[in-house]
């Protein structure tokens, strides 16, 4: 093995040997384990979360392919109609083009063409990322295969009246000009107006004030609402007001839908801009009146006045007639919810227009069902709620999109408008028995994209088409996935996967927090906190990180301050860690937090790890080089202890993984190989290996074990950190006796029948802590590890004496103890310092190892400072002006100093006080 560990190095080549030699292929061998991956867009690259998610799926694929089981990850990318589509006429705006220019099917074959381009992107990061999808499998969610289960599954609803169209209100982005679903917009408040307007009666004899914060919509009011109850106004009710600005009346009518307490207590109402008021006009048979365009421009539905402005300009042009007509009473400051584009930004409107849906509520029930009947589980369980409560409250799903890309509604049209749906226009003609010479058009209109996101499990393994490949993997295993597309992907692969299927499209969802930054910020491009996974992974110089990051900002005026907080940051630029580092620090993140804090510095502690596990590496090939021979072996209290404690993390690591707390896993991996295998084992081993009194069935017994135990301990990483441990195993494995061309195709360690040994850990645990007290006297007293003494024991008991004499030798060796002897009964001790061991004192005679008033002088001028340096931050602690205008990281940064310097303090009176004791 090379001296020191280099990820650059190892981890494209051996993901390159394990795709060449078809590692990540089905067997068909065995019980079936299938994930799907959540398809990540075609339009961009991958981003933490994708890495995070893409690291548990992995290691869980890993975890069972290792059990034996035939595990499938199925890979695949989404077209992501919008996203898509904005990405590529950005393009052409560049050209001073738009897409109308070009045509739809010319702008359909330009899309084709950068997702030929920029498609690859996002599989060499995922092969960077040492994913072992099976990439024979690879699916795109526009393939024709895919395509037609979409085809499919549309006119299957379509025919038992499950999709229909219809004028509804829809949420409409006059960017993109298409509907959204009610997932697609995000509703945040905003500081707004509340306008108090007054409609004069029809009869001359007064007027009401009605309160909206969208005055331009009045064009379109028709009638002003109170509530039955309201005394102020029951005798209006029937009558008609003159609508101001318009030519119309509009009847006053009675709803209990209105709140008497809010404003005036009168409403005005719009049905064709409002989801409120469109259920109130079909309750009272009120007119749709459409006064805005796709361009959210006035329609000549409104007055000539106000037709063709833009909203925001005729809504000025409204509060100026008005108050020039004296019907504007008065404007408040009012606090409202905007709802925005997820996409494009914009303020949405509320738009009458012609759409397709998915009737739900049928489709809802059994879907419930399956969660509430254990059929499918929620880890953890509380998401179950939030499922809940959304599809007992879901509405039909508005699955049009006015766009070009994306799959095409299967619905054609005849001259009279009347629409039939089929999987092909030959088939409608058939179907319908249309003549050739009639001429029918397809629906311009493609369908949302998490319509054929929704088919994923199945569509992928070839449905409609009843596949050898559909029976073994459906249902899936497993999915991961973010809290964030519970509604949007989630719920709707349920849905669909029980009506086509008959059958839960998985059996376990496992919902992981969301990445943050070290600060508990969302990552995004504006905040300027975005990290590749890759950057990470490879390392990037500063130069090239503030151009990364202040480079295609939405908002160019926050560069400066981007750039400032990049250079701050990272001085230096990102070290590469490799990925290993990377997916270790993401299993240990994997709690079942909401939020996780991505923080560099844990990455960097786990490369620290992988040196380490390296190095180990390394010792142990050179420690089982020399061959002992065919014979038996004697296995030492060391070697049965590693092998005990091996257990235990070989157990710890199932039930992590089992349960969903790769957090835990990590942690019982990681505690093991540092702590008991590297700090204790490995030293444990020297005195046996390097004895010349040790025997060859002793040595052969250790060196099996050093050898057995780091190739189960590979074999236990390997899900998690695969490059690494593949890159040892190569050699770990033949010495350890294990055939074989990868550790991915190795039985994953399984427990021991017999649990560990206790007996065994408790006299190991006995020689540590003599050992760890010993070493803790030498740090306190300052004493050399290279200076050897003899210790006494006192009240030793005959089990201490037993222990000492078996294992004196670890003692001996690990903390340079020369020789120990029980105190005699009625001996005085002299002069010592202490370590308590049970009931038994390790005393350490202090003469000739220490100059006690030298010690005492030096730990008196660390103390000296130490005070010095608590006095200073206990002074800008009761500094007012520094408490309330420093940042809030920055104060409690310095009272975990104080902190801090008042632990050392009082450890270091404890250390004076042992010292002088010894005077």
């Amino acid at each position: 093995m090379d001296k020191t560990y280099s990820p650059q190095d190892i981890e494209q080549r051996i993901y390159e040997r394990w795709e060449q030699a078809g590692c990540f292929a089905t067997t068909g061998r065995g019980t079936p384990y299938s994930i799907v991956i959540p398809p990540p867009n075609v339009t961009g690259t991958l981003h933490m979360g994708h890495a995070f998610q893409d690291t548990i799926m992995d290691a869980l694929t890993r975890y069972h392919r290792m059990l034996g089981e035939d595990a499938l990850w199925q890979p695949g990318t989404d077209h992501a109609g919008i996203a898509t589509q904005m990405v590529v006429e950005r393009q052409l705006n560049g050209e001073g083009l738009t897409r109308h220019d070009l045509g739809r099917e010319a702008f359909v074959a330009r899309v084709w063409k950068w997702k030929e381009q920029s498609g690859g992107t996002i599989s060499r990061q995922l092969r960077r990322m040492g994913a072992s999808v099976d990439w024979a499998r690879d699916r795109f969610t526009m393939d024709e295969g895919l395509s037609a289960a979409v085809r499919e599954a549309f006119v299957r609803l379509y025919d038992e009246g499950l999709i229909y169209r219809g004028k509804r209100l829809v949420n409409w982005d006059p960017v993109l000009k298409t509907a959204l679903s009610d997932l697609e917009v995000l509703s945040q408040e905003e500081q707004g107006h509340l306008w108090h307007l007054r409609y004069p009666l029809a009869d001359g004899s007064g007027h009401l004030v009605v309160a909206t914060t969208r005055p331009e919509t009045m064009l379109g009011d028709t009638a002003v609402a109170v509530h039955p109850d309201d005394e102020r106004y029951r005798a209006l009710v029937g009558r008609h007001v003159r609508l101001p600005l318009t030519d119309r009346e509009i009847p006053v009518i009675a709803d209990a839908y209105v709140d008497p307490g809010f404003g005036s207590g009168c409403v005005k109402i719009t049905p064709a801009h409002d989801f409120n008021d469109y259920e109130i006009g079909q309750r009272h048979g009120l007119a749709l009146v459409n006064v805005l365009d796709a361009d959210a421009r006035i329609s000549d539905a409104a007055p000539p006045a106000y037709r063709g402005l833009d909203r925001f300009e005729a809504r000025r042009r409204v509060l100026a007639d008005l108050e020039a007509g004296g019907l504007l009473e008065r404007v408040e400051d009012h606090r409202l919810t905007v709802p925005r584009g997820d996409r494009s930004g914009s303020v949405l409107e509320p738009w009458l227009t012609d759409q397709w849906y998915v009737r739900i509520a049928p489709l809802a029930r059994e879907a419930i069902a399956a969660v509430e009947d254990g059929r499918i589980r929620f880890i953890p369980e509380n998401w179950d709620r939030t499922y809940y409560e959304w599809m007992r409250n879901i509405r039909d799903w508005c699955i049009s999109r006015q766009l070009w890309w994306g799959h095409r509604i299967p619905a054609w049209y005849d001259a009279d408008g009347k629409v039939y749906v089929g999987r092909s226009e030959d088939e409608v003609r058939a179907r319908h028995g249309i003549a050739p010479g009639t001429a029918l058009a397809q629906d311009e209109d493609v369908l949302d994209t998490w319509f054929s996101s929704a088919l994923w499990p199945f569509s992928t393994l070839g449905w409609p088409e009843h596949t050898p490949d559909l029976g073994r993997y459906y249902p899936t295993s497993v999915l991961v996935t973010g809290f964030d597309i519970i509604f949007f992907w989630v719920a709707r692969m349920i849905m669909m996967g029980l009506k086509f299927m008959g059958d839960v499209p998985f059996r376990e969802v496992y919902i992981h927090g969301l990445i943050r930054d070290h600060e508990g910020q969302k990552m995004s491009k504006s905040k300027g906190n975005v990290l590749d996974p890759l950057d990470i992974v490879d390392g990037i110089g500063l130069e090239q990180l503030v151009a990364k990051r202040t480079t295609g900002l939405m908002q160019p005026h926050l560069a400066p301050a981007i750039e400032k907080a990049t250079r701050k940051q990272f001085p230096d630029g990102i070290a590469a860690y490799g990925m290993d580092a990377l997916r270790f620090t993401f299993a240990s993140l994997a709690t079942q937090s909401r939020d996780l804090r991505f923080d560099l510095g844990r990455v960097e502690g786990y490369r620290n790890f992988c040196n380490k596990l390296w190095n180990a590496s390394r010792y142990v090939l050179m420690a089982t080089g020399q061959d002992e021979g065919e014979g038996p072996e004697e296995l030492s209290l060391a070697d049965r202890w590693i092998r005990s404690r091996l257990d235990a993390a070989v157990r710890a690591v199932h039930d992590g993984f089992r349960s969903y707390r790769f957090d835990l896993a990590a942690q019982a991996v990681y505690e093991f190989t540092w702590y008991e295998f590297c700090d204790w084992y490995l030293e444990l081993s020297k005195p046996v290996l390097q004895s010349p009194s040790s025997s060859a069935a002793g040595r052969r017994g250790t060196r099996r074990t050093l050898a057995g135990t780091l190739e189960a301990l590979l074999r236990l990483l390997h899900p998690i950190m695969p490059f690494i441990t593949e890159e040892i195993w190569q050699r770990v494995g033949p010495r350890a006796g294990r055939a074989g061309d990868t550790v991915m195709r190795q039985p994953f360690p399984m427990p021991a029948q017999e649990p560990e040994d206790p007996a065994v850990e408790e006299e190991m645990r006995w020689t540590m802590d003599f050992i760890l007290g010993i070493r803790r006297i030498r740090g306190e007293m300052d004493i050399a590890p290279s200076v050897g003494f003899a210790v006494l024991l006192q009240d030793a008991g005959p089990a201490d004496l037993r222990r000492w004499a078996a294992h004196a030798r670890y003692v001996e060796r690990l903390a340079n103890v020369t020789a120990a002897r029980p105190l005699a009964a009625g001996e005085a001790p002299p002069q010592s310092a202490t370590a308590l061991l049970g009931d038994m004192k390790i005393l350490v005679p202090m003469a000739g190892l220490i100059d006690v008033e030298a010690e005492l002088a030096r730990l008196s001028k660390r103390r000296g400072k130490v005070a010095e340096d608590l006095a200073r931050s206990d002074a800008k602690l009761g500094n007012a002006r520094f408490v309330d205008s420093a940042p809030a990281a920055i104060v409690a940064q310095e009272r975990e100093r104080v902190a801090g310097f008042k632990r050392e303090l009082e450890q270091l009176d404890a250390q004076l006080a042992r010292v002088a004791s010894l005077r």
